[in-house]
């Protein structure tokens, strides 16, 4: 099925769906979408940042790399089992939180998740707004910053179909630009230099898996918003691989080439889109457009994805479905506009807060993770109850405290093993300052869940649908109220 041409839920080339459920009339794509999706959105500047930052907090070359591509493999994973998601529900990623902390609990995460945007899309404004400075010779910091939140904004109100067309050109872009870059390193550098400069350590190399699994994880909020319109009979491997192959490949070459960068002792550290722009030497205002094309690709996921955990978070209490055009511009721009406050702010303090900002969102992301894909895959099986999730009194309630209560054991249970610039707990001290929060907040996590929430869950005998697009309540008994569809292999 391939509904190329406007839908229901389009409105010439605007999005009209929010966090609604798309009916199969208005499912269209390919699972190869997600898969230029992903890879624009990664094959970008602050990816390199984040490789190079494991050799600024001190991993040798060859351990970073290493580190970085288990990392984002876990983490990837992790990620792409969130897509998997999109077309079986059809439904933006965090409604289907509501399952398991309930209608209204699941504000709790919905908070973390905007905060996390907001963060996202202020680095990004920062960079792009420099190389949007550099492209023009505009004389003002503020200006390329605007300039860049006005097409964040533009972008993620006309939706959906936009921001992927985005990615597809981000991708072919991204390509281009950083392969050239590559060529210029390997011919200005000696590349073979940056190895072998440092001793293995497991704390840094430990550093380099936490910050490209936190890279990844910090995706699995919103990863569904992007894959929800793809046809229901998408199998679940189809948009597991094409979402992870994206975004574990791309991240991992420019993840790369930032550790090579930063080994070399360039001048990357100091100077991000500058040094890209020195490096390409006569092409440098091309590559400023690289850096542009990709991180507008990432701050529109941002920009959309705010917009629905806010819209997510606002109608528990109001009890809406439907939000109008007028609110989705107003909603948009308000997120964009305090992102570009927060970049206007920030941007002299970009890598000294870039670190501690990712590991902080793993530390908070993780037991959601764990939370959301143990209920999914192994207690509710992929059976979900949809007119529930938008009414309190029905199957899930307002609150799980059962959900709510492991969440916060989840990242509580991360102290004592953190390595952080504000804290380092004393069991990481014990590891020479090795991280490993995460992972033992993963495993914990879902070990503690699986088991209460297989006695507490309330779930459907399959899959239960909406009779109709339009706002409905759900009995205890939604099984009676409502048709149901078989489970989709």
């Amino acid at each position: 099925m391939n509904n190329e041409a406007a839908a229901p839920g389009i409105s010439g080339q605007v999005e009209t769906r929010t966090i609604d459920m798309v009916p199969e009339s208005e499912r269209h794509g390919s699972p190869f979408s997600q898969f230029t999706l992903w890879f624009g959105a990664n094959m970008q500047i602050t990816a390199v940042v984040d490789g190079a930052l494991a050799v600024v907090f001190g991993a040798e070359a060859m351990t970073a790399i290493i580190g970085l591509l288990i990392g984002n493999i876990l983490g990837g994973a992790v990620m792409a089992l969130h897509s998997a998601q999109g077309p079986r529900l059809g439904l933006p990623q965090m409604i289907s939180s509501r399952v398991q902390f309930g209608v209204k609990g699941a504000a709790l995460p919905l908070t973390m998740c905007i905060l996390m945007y907001l963060g996202f899309s202020a680095t990004g404004a920062v960079l792009s707004g420099q190389a949007i400075n550099l492209m023009f010779g505009f004389n003002h910091p503020a200006a390329g910053i605007v300039i860049f939140g006005l097409l964040t904004a533009v972008v993620a109100t006309v939706g959906y179909r936009l921001i992927h067309a985005l990615g597809r050109v981000a991708t072919v872009v991204g390509i281009l630009g950083f392969s050239y870059l590559a060529w210029q390193l390997f011919h200005q550098y000696d590349v073979a230099t940056a190895f072998g400069q440092k001793p293995f350590t497991w704390a840094t190399f430990l550093i380099a898996m936490a910050l490209s699994a936190g890279w990844q994880m910090t995706y699995a909020p919103y990863v569904a918003d992007y894959s929800r319109y793809l046809p229901s009979k998408t199998s679940t491997g189809a948009t597991f691989w094409t979402t992870f192959g994206g975004s574990v490949i791309s991240s991992q070459l420019a993840m790369t080439f930032g550790v090579l960068v930063a080994a070399l002792g360039a001048n990357f550290v100091k100077n991000q889109v500058g040094f890209l722009g020195s490096l390409a030497g006569s092409l440098a205002v091309v590559i400023y457009l690289v850096i542009v094309t990709g991180k507008l690709t990432v701050n529109c996921l941002n920009a959309y994805g705010g917009f629905m955990a806010m819209i997510t978070t606002s109608s528990a209490f109001s009890h809406k479905r439907e939000y109008s055009p007028v609110a989705r511009v107003v909603y948009i721009f308000a997120f964009v506009l305090l992102s570009v406050l927060i970049a206007l702010l920030a941007s002299s303090h970009f890598l000294a807060t870039f670190k501690n900002f990712v590991l902080v969102l793993l530390t908070v992301f993780v037991p959601w993770s764990a939370v959301n894909l143990v209920d999914y895959y192994l207690v509710s099986k992929e059976k979900v109850d949809i007119p529930a999730l938008y009414d309190g009194k029905g199957r899930y309630g307002d609150y799980n405290w059962v959900a709510l209560g492991c969440y916060i054991m989840g990242v509580l249970i991360q102290i004592p093993f953190m390595s952080q610039a504000l804290y380092v707990g004393p069991i990481a001290k014990a590891l020479d300052g090795a991280d490993i929060s995460w992972i033992v907040s993963l495993f914990l996590t879902s070990l503690v869940y699986y088991p209460l929430a297989k006695k507490t869950m309330n779930v459907p005998s399959q899959m239960i649908y909406p009779a109709t697009q339009a706002t409905v309540s759900s009995s205890q008994d939604s099984t009676a109220a409502y048709p149901t569809t078989a489970s989709i292999a």
